[in-house]
Parts: structure tokens; sequence; C-alpha cells
């Protein structure tokens, strides 16, 4: 429960279910979101890979396997150790976040932010060329004639994660459950 300035009203141990609650809901919706994504990547390796493109829905789904070094849209290239490092300080981010959380749309949205962080993360340390220097294998191509990059499905939950935080911080949700109104008082 709240009180009318949107704060908590019980702080104490009646909020340890809660809080569990929710971050065992953040580690499944990570956990399916890494699954997927993982799975999706070794099937496309190693049966698209080094195949011309394959049209799923014409005009509209491509699967383009590419390698990317960069970030999203292959920004920045020739930075990919960089780009480890951002993706696991993201990752200890939502962990030591994850300690306030009693939203339950918040941990959906962390949830698919870890997944697909972690997810992009393990193609980084793990693939080719060099550990902690690998590229991220992008796969779907939406709208192909626009030229819209090539992206995964860990790109996908970031990406929802990403649009989640701003509706979530725009209508005032807070991580630990409460809501700011924005209403403010004399005094």
């Amino acid at each position: 429960m709240q009180d009318a300035g949107g704060a908590p009203l019980s702080d104490g141990a009646g909020t340890r279910p809660v809080r569990a609650r929710r971050v065992a809901l953040l580690v499944v919706v990570a956990a399916v979101v890494y699954a997927l994504d993982v799975v999706s990547k070794l099937l496309v390796v190693r049966f698209l890979e080094h195949k011309p493109p394959t049209t799923v829905i014409p005009g509209v789904l491509v699967l383009n396997v590419i390698r990317n070094p960069g970030a999203a849209f292959s920004i920045g290239t020739g930075m990919t150790i960089i780009f480890t490092v951002i993706a696991a300080g993201v990752v200890i981010a939502i962990l030591r976040t994850a300690r306030q959380l009693r939203s339950l749309p918040w941990a959906i949205t962390l949830g698919l932010l870890l997944g697909g962080a972690v997810g992009n993360l393990t193609d980084r340390i793990f693939r080719s060329p060099a550990p902690l220097q690998g590229h991220v294998v992008d796969f779907l191509q939406a709208f192909p004639v626009t030229g819209f990059p090539v992206f995964n499905l860990a790109d996908s939950a970031i990406v929802c994660g990403g649009i989640l935080a701003v509706f979530l911080a725009w209508r005032g949700y807070q991580i630990d459950g409460s809501r700011q109104t924005g209403e403010t008082t004399d005094g």
C-alpha cells in the first residue's frame, strides 16, 4: 500500500516476499530472453551462416546473418572491447538495482534488459575473433527495403526494455513499487 504521496506505507519485513517474487520474475524473464537469444543464434549460425539471405515474409522479414563488431546499428565497429565493458557494467547495474525491486512492471523491464545484455555479452566474450572482442550474431532484418539494420533477439529485448523503462519513468513508476504523481504541495 501507499500513502497519498506515493511512498510505500511499509518498508519492513512484509516487503521481502514482494521483493523476492519481483526478483524471481526478473530472473525468469532474463533467463527466457537469454535462452531464446542463444538458441536462435546457434541455429542461425549452424543452418544459415554463409548462405544467401532467406526471405520469411516478402518485404517484411529476411533472415540475413552478419557478424557485428559494433554496437546497435553497427556504430563503433572498432570499439568492441569498450562495448563489452559497457555491457558488463549494465548487467552489474541491473543486479544492484534488483535489491530495491518491488515493482512488477520494472521486474519485466529489467528482465528484458538483463537478458538482452547478457545475450550480446556472451557473444562478445566467446565468439570470434577473440575473447572479449567477439562479434555479435545478427540475423533479423525487418522491412529490408528501408535499409533498417540487421538485429537479433537480444537487441529486440533491449529495445523493448528501454521503451518500457522510458514509459514507466514518464508515468512516475518507481523501482520500489511507489509512484510519483508529479503533484507538488505548497510549503
